[in-house]
């Protein structure tokens, strides 16, 4: 085999295009870093840092606090990766608690924590979902002229009659036939 053979695809590629295609019909970026932004923040409280042979605790009394709140971002990186139409209310919601934690847990995790939430969610709430594949196109298109249907009203600027008496069923005065454009004149 020399180098300019080709390799077949194995395992490891398929993979690699599959979770390619998943990553790319979610905010993964967005969840990742929410997720991550949960680590520093719930760790810093319960550290230990050795220096030498000083020992320096920087536990704080809102210990319970900075857990919650890492815990809490952890939970919405996740549920940015498999549940992506919460990813408004899960972008607000880590905005938010990286705000919280700027007080409740050593400046939000030494800022590493507080300034991951803050990018990963604004990137949450910016993501929208791109337009679907070519292939699932294909499933939803029709063989029509692209005209309307037959049964669909063409002229929607005229209340049509429905009580049988030529007039039209309209007792606002709002109608666009009249010239209101649907407004409503004061006096």
């Amino acid at each position: 085999m020399s180098a300019e053979t080709p390799a077949a695809d194995g395992q490891f590629t398929l993979r690699r295009q599959q979770f390619r295609a998943w990553r790319g019909t979610r905010p993964f970026w967005a969840g990742l870093f929410v997720l991550l932004s949960g680590l520093p923040i719930a760790y810093f409280p319960y550290a230990n840092l050795q220096i030498g042979h000083l020992t320096l605790a920087m536990a704080t009394t809102a210990g319970a606090g900075s857990l919650i709140i890492g815990v809490l971002l952890v939970v919405l990186g996740v549920s940015l990766w498999f549940q992506k139409h919460v990813r408004v209310f899960a972008g607000v919601a880590a905005i938010l608690l990286a705000l919280v934690s700027i007080p409740v847990s050593n400046l939000g995790g030494f800022l590493i924590g507080f300034l991951l939430a803050l990018v990963g969610g604004a990137m949450a709430v910016a993501w929208t979902p791109g337009p679907p594949p070519a292939g699932q196109l294909a499933g939803h298109a029709t063989t029509g002229t692209g005209e309307a249907p037959a049964a669909m009203d063409h002229d929607t600027t005229v209340l049509k009659p429905v009580d049988g008496l030529g007039k039209p069923n309209d007792l606002s005065g709002t109608n666009p036939a009249n010239g209101a454009n649907g407004r409503h004149s004061a006096g």
